[in-house]
């Protein structure tokens, strides 16, 4: 009952920060972090899905090293495919395992059990969420829920926080096309604000 109870505060705790966050990146860290926090496990990372590269891009992480996080690149199709299609997928042993792509990196980074779970937003996949633990690590479904929910949390926040940042981008270019707009319309030409009568006797003098 203890642990579902600081699971919950942190989901809450998570929910609270996220509504008053729209930078992408805070968000992702603060979940990685709260995540990492409640299960008291070795660390935890997001990852943001590119589809150029068909790749997994580290979007945040908390409790892992510079020189893990950097290990090479995380293809979408050979590490762990099955959690970004079918959904969550828990490994007992990252040494004995096909689906790890890293598994040296990972034991020599203390890894010794991982989760991961697929962020969808609207029905597209956008990213994963995975935790990892210094121990064997037996996920109950309680664990696999709350680690889900602030995942799918974190994967809508990021991309209404993205939509928000590109929609200001947006407004600012058009603000500053209005403003030079305004500035041609209202910019004077040597003849305005000068008589028509004056106008027509100088053309006359030519």
């Amino acid at each position: 009952m203890k642990k579902q109870l600081i699971n919950y505060e942190t989901m809450l705790r998570v929910m609270k920060a996220i509504s008053h966050s729209k930078d992408p990146a805070e968000i992702a860290l603060m979940t990685t972090e709260g995540i990492k926090t409640a299960l008291d496990v070795k660390g935890c990372s997001l990852f943001l899905f590119n589809r150029k590269s068909n790749e997994l891009e580290v979007a945040a992480s908390f409790g892992l090293s510079q020189n893990y996080i950097n290990k090479g690149p995380i293809s979408a199709i050979h590490s762990i495919a099955q959690a970004l299609e079918d959904g969550p997928v828990a490994i007992y042993d990252v040494m004995d395992d096909p689906r790890i792509q890293y598994p040296s990196e990972a034991n020599k980074e203390g890894i010794a059990s991982l989760l991961s779970v697929p962020i969808v937003f609207g029905g597209t996949l956008v990213g994963a969420m995975r935790v990892y633990t210094s121990e064997p690590w037996e996920f109950t479904l309680d664990d696999v829920n709350f680690v889900n929910a602030l995942a799918q949390m974190a994967g809508a926040a990021i991309h209404m926080a993205k939509y928000i940042k590109g929609l200001k981008s947006s407004i600012d270019v058009l603000k500053s096309l209005r403003e030079v707009e305004s500035q041609r319309s209202t910019r004077r030409t040597p003849y305005e604000g000068v008589p028509v009568s004056v106008l027509a006797s100088d053309m006359s003098k030519k």
